[in-house]
């Protein structure tokens, strides 16, 4: 039987969990829709879904169709999960992108677009929520054509909008669901007139005979749209409402009609040039796409074949990690049902369970014929929260709970910052983080979280020199070590000798340094860390019954603490480079907000009917920065950030950071 793999993505209120319900009932595959406010539909499962209100995890859910089987992927909207809607995409032979006929393209709908873009795949535009106050077809329509790359065109249009939106009619044929009033025949006129057009551009033939004015017959005309929209050259719209049902059997059909098949999709490409016919033929490879930790079951590795026959007990190989498996069940998924199966061929979407060495983006082979795939291109994390673990026993099992978070989804990072001890959490958002808390309680481990502590440094502006000398006598042998220094500024840490004529003899030059690193660990100003420092050693004194390596590196920090009452110290803070995505009618007030975060806005670019700004900001200016954007733009807006070194922090701002630091100190 045919297969389609086809993943369901959207702006996060686009109505795609409810519009994949939708097209489970129509299929016959569920015989009543749940509600995702009630938490009964196939896909939002977990109890945080259902909390929630929202997918967190890709459903993965199976229909069947006149005669073909089809697996959707129902991707979360929030653009938090990334990792769910890039791999769910990646799996998938192609795409039904969700658009609001009330909100139209959000941000969400730009990202999965640009998504599927990077990945050439063919896509299906439903305009859902049809039925809805404000609800408008021909708006909607213009919007998607300005602002999402690419031949979009309509190929069904709405008989009637809002709340009188009963059917909807094929554009080419004229047929309609139920009967198409006479009004409507100007718009659907014109709108075959630019369907057809849009079609001929994608073959060379039919245009040569479009402009010679030969008539193009329906049939030509289905077949064409149809070779186009396989090969990702047309992406047709259709209006639909997810909650009444109406078009969704339209919708299904042209799914199955005019989607590629896991076979049409062609060769698939390794790193090294090898390719894999996607046939059940041939020789076997696969990709894991997600992980999932499941409470009972393990851990779940949810595959994509993309060529040849998986078979249970078969030995294959993780090329990405070069080690060997032999998964003794396979299984396929469907809504939270594991159904244990003897093979899985090309095409279909698996799972493998209880296997420890396998990750998300690691590609599996036939041992005698191996393969690489590329892995899933993941993005930095933009939020990091400082976590706070309630109690002892909370702190004893952070470390397990957060690897297992971790391991399965990559998007979170975990360090503990050497400077302020914390232990930090970064992820996507901050619906992104409070998830991964909460999976955390469900682990048995409870933290508290916090905004992170800013880890200043602090440097010097000037040369100084300065003299160190520790000298003690206390009976016996004393202790006795001396050294003059000159501290400049420079960047990064430089620690070279000028001495001459044996004035420390070359052994405690080392504990010289040691004393210096030492002293750099808390600087003058209010006790950060030092850095951009070049310091050498000009000369010094030493006794040769008293003098040792610890009596030099203690003349070595006071040196250094010494040098630096004359050095001019500055505080330093770190900076991030931040680039937001967002319509670009936000540009000025975008720019306005970055102005008051004195950030450097290093260049902007527009793209169609969004901008992207890049600018150097203060890490302490961006604390916040997620829910800021979102009030901006209305939740339209993205940003990603990355470390950008360290700048001088103004004067004013530094009196203020180095009185709360000396608050701070005086308090522990």
């Amino acid at each position: 039987m045919p297969t389609r793999t086809v993943s369901v993505a959207a702006h996060s209120g686009a109505g795609k969990t409810t519009l994949s319900e939708a097209l489970l009932h129509a299929s016959g595959a569920i015989t009543r829709k749940g509600k995702v406010e009630d938490g009964t539909t196939q896909s939002d499962f977990t109890d945080t879904e259902k909390a929630h209100g929202f997918s967190i995890q890709t459903g993965v859910l199976r229909l069947s169709h006149e005669g073909t089987d089809i697996t959707v992927l129902d991707t979360p909207g929030y653009a938090d999960f990334v990792r769910e809607i890039r791999g769910a995409v990646r799996a998938a032979d192609a795409a039904l992108i969700v658009v609001s006929a009330v909100s139209g393209v959000e941000v969400g709908t730009e990202r999965v677009w640009a998504t599927a873009d990077r990945f050439e795949t063919p896509r299906i535009v439903a305009l859902n929520k049809m039925d809805r106050e404000r609800a408008d077809f021909y708006t909607m329509l213009a919007d998607i054509k300005a602002s999402l790359k690419g031949p979009v065109a309509a190929t069904f249009l709405p008989i009637g909008q809002g709340p009188e939106f009963r059917g909807v009619v094929n554009v080419l044929s004229g047929v309609g669901s139920v009967d198409v009033p006479s009004n409507m025949r100007a718009e659907l006129k014109e709108a075959r007139e630019n369907l057809v057009e849009t079609i001929v551009e994608t073959d060379d033939d039919l245009m040569t005979r479009y402009l010679e004015g030969e008539e193009i017959s329906d049939d030509e005309l289905k077949a064409a749209l149809r070779k186009a929209i396989h090969a990702g050259q047309l992406y047709p719209v259709i209006p639909v409402s997810a909650e009444t049902g109406v078009g969704v059997p339209e919708l299904l059909h042209l799914l199955v009609g005019s989607l590629r098949s896991a076979r049409e999709r062609g060769p698939v490409s390794g790193v090294d040039g090898q390719t894999r016919e996607p046939s059940p033929d041939a020789p076997f490879s696969a990709r894991v796409w997600r992980l999932s930790m499941d409470p009972f079951v393990g851990k779940e590795a949810y595959i994509r074949v993309w060529s040849g026959t998986l078979k249970a007990g078969d030995t294959i190989r993780n090329t990405t990690r070069g080690v060997d498996l032999r998964p003794a069940h396979l299984y396929v998924m469907n809504g939270k049902e594991l159904t244990e199966v003897p093979e899985l061929r090309a095409g279909e979407i698996g799972v493998l369970t209880k296997l420890t060495d396998l990750h998300t983006g690691d590609t599996l082979a036939d041992p005698q014929n191996p393969i690489e795939y590329d892995a899933l291109w993941l993005p930095d994390p933009a939020q990091t929260v400082a976590l706070h673990p309630a109690t002892r026993q909370d702190e004893d099992k952070i470390g397990a709970a957060l690897t297992r978070l971790m391991e399965e989804d990559p998007t979170l990072h975990f360090t503990r910052d050497p400077q302020t001890g914390e232990q930090l959490l970064s992820g996507m958002g901050d619906m992104h983080l409070k998830i991964a808390v909460e999976k955390l309680a469900a682990l048995g481990v409870n933290v508290t979280t916090s905004t992170p502590q800013i880890p200043y440094r602090e440097t010097i502006h000037a040369a100084a020199e300065a003299q160190g000398k520790h000298k003690k006598q206390s009976g016996g042998h004393g202790q006795y070590g001396d050294c003059r220094i000159r501290i400049e500024p420079g960047e990064g840490y430089a620690f070279k000798s000028a001495v001459v004529g044996g004035a420390i003899p070359a052994k405690y030059l080392p504990s010289i340094e040691k004393g210096v690193q030492d002293a750099m660990q808390k600087g003058a100003l209010a006790g950060f860390p030092l850095q951009d420092l070049h310091v050498t050693v000009l000369d010094g004194s030493y006794h040769d019954v008293d003098s040792s390596d610890i009596a030099f590196r203690m003349a070595g920090s006071l040196a250094l603490k010494n040098a630096l009452e004359n050095a001019k110290p500055g505080l330093l803070e770190p900076v991030l480079l931040l680039r937001v995505r967002a319509p670009a009618q936000f540009t000025g007030d975008l720019i306005g907000d970055l102005q008051t975060r004195r950030a450097r806005v290093q260049g902007m670019e527009p793209e169609g009917t969004v901008i992207t700004i890049q600018a150097v900001v203060p890490q302490a200016e961006l604390q916040n920065y997620s829910a800021d954007l979102r009030s901006i733009t209305g939740d339209r807006g993205a940003f990603s950030i990355k470390p950008h070194g360290y700048q001088d922090v103004p004067e004013h701002l530094a009196k203020k950071v180095i009185a709360e630091r000396q608050q701070e100190l005086a308090r522990s």
